[in-house]
């Protein structure tokens, strides 16, 4: 479940390059309010956990420890409880009143076994009064056709590599709907191309409303988009908010 793209040093450099701050991010430090205890599954590098710190015990947890490395260092980063493990598994003996699970990593998991895994580790965490909100995107929006190499192309500014142009490719297996993705960087002065594949999952909003309450797991709300849009049929996201049922 550790792709590369999340594993590999020489990738991860560019993951805060391309993934500062942003809708979530915003929305998610507000949503946060009173909650005086956090756990972000999925929490990459940190960036979200670190700034949730002020007044709060974060907990954040991810299977990609050169990410972890890379929250350990950010301001704040000292406070975060790091724990390197995989949200299907992972059980801190805690509960927590905000779960958090943000930047599409509930997509990672691929089938429903391991996606119900996730919900029941939402679940066993919460506190009575705890609430959880995660993201994943809308299937019927399709962005997938998005990240062909000529729609994606790009030039990302790394602060010691300079102008480096990074696109992506993309396939979508038609049986099982799994969007198999790569992301490439082309480093200057050589043409030395770094590169990596990733699988991500597009569960339909009906398939999370039966796993959510499978899993004990109420939505009070679903938004369609970081904005605060409520969820209709063509948003771009599906956002459940909600508490243990």
């Amino acid at each position: 479940m550790t792709y590369r793209l999340y594993s590999d040093p020489d990738l991860v450099q560019f993951y805060d390059i391309e993934n500062t701050g942003g809708d979530d991010f915003n929305y998610c430090l507000g949503f946060a309010g009173s909650a005086r205890s956090v756990l972000d599954l999925g929490c990459g590098t940190g960036q979200l956990a670190a700034a949730l710190i002020q007044g709060r015990n974060v907990t954040g947890v991810d299977p990609a420890s050169p990410m972890l490395d890379v929250g350990r260092g950010r301001p704040g980063g000292d406070k975060v409880d790091w724990v390197e493990g995989d949200a299907r598994t992972v059980r801190l003996g805690r509960r927590f009143e905000l779960v958090l699970l943000t930047g599409h990593a509930f997509q990672v998991f691929l089938t429903e076994e391991d996606q119900k895994a996730v919900l029941r580790t939402i679940a066993d965490h919460l506190a009575p009064d705890g609430r959880f909100i995660f993201d994943t995107r809308n299937p019927a929006a399709k962005e997938w056709l998005e990240w062909t190499p000529q729609r994606s192309e790009r030039i990302v500014m790394h602060p010691s590599l300079g102008a480096v142009k990074s696109w992506n490719d993309v396939e979508r297996d038609a049986e099982t709907a799994i969007v198999t993705y790569s992301t490439f960087y082309e480093i200057p002065g050589g043409g030395k191309v770094l590169g990596a594949e990733s699988k991500i999952a597009f569960p339909a909003k009906e398939d999370l409303e039966r796993m959510l309450g499978e899993a004990g797991l109420l939505v009070e709300q679903w938004l369609g988009d970081w904005q605060g849009a409520p969820y209709v049929a063509t948003s771009p996201e599906i956002i459940p908010i909600g508490r243990l049922r």
